[in-house]
C-alpha cells in the first residue's frame, strides 16, 4: 500500500501549496494592477529501482493570469494605466537594478525627482526617470512625459516610460510580486503600448474565483487525508495477514 500513500502524501503537499497561491490572490486584491498566479503541478515517477508503481505531484513554476482588470478614473496626474496589452518597466533593486515589470501604475516622485513605483524606480528609455522642478505634468498616450518648468510657458517633454509587451507566457514573478522574463533578459520598448493618465488599474482577481477555488482545495484535503487513513489501514491489515 505504500504506492497509494506516496499519490496521498503528495497530492496533500500540492493542495496545500495551490491554498498559499489562491491566499496571496485574495490577499492582492485591492493591489493595483497586480496579477493573479495560476497554480500548476504535474506527476513525477519516484526515482529508483523498484519505484515504478509511485508518482509524486511535482510542483511547475506559476502562471501568471493575462486577464485585464477594470479601470477607475483617479484624475491624478501620476496615476497612468496600460490600454491594452503591455507593461510598465521599473528597477527591481535600485537605479542599477535589473529589470522588472508590471501593470500597477500609482506613481509617486521622490525628493530628488525619481519617478517611483513604491520602493522601486521607474525607468524610461534611457534609464531611471528624473523629472526637473515643475509646476504642471502631463502623461501622452504614448508614454511621453511633458513638464512645465517654473517660468516656462509651454510644456517640455523630458523622458518616456519604457513600455514593453513580451507576452505572459515568457514571464514569472520575483520575490517582490513583480514579473519578470523566465530567461533573463530585457525587452526592448513596445512604440504599440498606449496608457492614459489619470486612471488606474486595478488587480485582476476576482474574490468569488479565488474563493470557491479555496473551498475546493480544502475538499481536496480532507479527501487525501481519508485516502491516507485507509491506505494505512489496508497497510495494518496486510501486516496482520502476513503475521498469521
Amino acid at each position: 500500500m505504500d504506492a497509494l500513500i506516496y499519490t496521498v502524501m503528495s497530492g496533500a503537499e500540492r493542495v496545500q501549496r495551490a491554498q498559499a497561491v489562491h491566499a496571496n490572490n485574495l490577499a492582492n486584491l485591492e493591489t493595483a494592477g497586480f496579477r493573479a498566479n495560476i497554480e500548476q503541478a504535474s506527476a513525477a515517477q519516484v526515482q529508483g529501482y523498484g519505484y515504478d508503481a509511485r508518482h509524486m505531484a511535482q510542483e511547475r513554476s506559476d502562471v501568471v493570469s493575462a486577464r485585464t482588470g477594470t479601470q477607475r478614473d483617479t484624475g491624478r496626474d501620476l496615476d497612468i494605466a496600460i490600454q491594452g496589452d503591455g507593461l510598465f518597466a521599473v528597477a527591481q533593486g535600485g537605479p542599477d537594478g535589473a529589470e522588472a515589470y508590471t501593470r500597477g501604475g500609482n506613481f509617486s516622485v521622490d525628493p530628488e525627482g525619481r519617478l517611483r513605483l513604491g520602493q522601486h524606480v521607474v525607468l524610461g528609455e534611457g534609464g531611471p526617470i528624473v523629472l526637473p522642478a515643475h509646476d504642471k505634468l502631463e502623461v501622452q498616450a504614448d508614454g511621453s512625459i511633458a513638464i512645465l518648468a517654473a517660468g516656462q510657458a509651454e510644456m517640455q517633454t523630458v523622458d518616456k516610460l519604457k513600455l514593453v509587451n513580451p507576452g505572459f507566457r515568457q514571464m514569472t514573478k520575483n520575490e517582490a510580486g513583480l514579473l519578470v522574463m523566465r530567461d533573463g533578459s530585457a525587452p526592448a520598448a513596445d512604440p504599440n503600448v498606449q496608457v492614459a493618465a489619470g486612471k488606474l488599474e486595478s488587480s485582476n482577481v476576482s474574490a468569488v474565483e479565488e474563493m470557491v477555488t479555496t473551498m475546493n482545495l480544502a475538499r481536496e484535503f480532507e479527501l487525501q487525508m481519508r485516502l491516507y487513513k485507509a491506505a494505512d489501514g489496508m497497510a495494518d491489515a496486510g501486516n496482520r495477514l502476513v503475521r498469521d
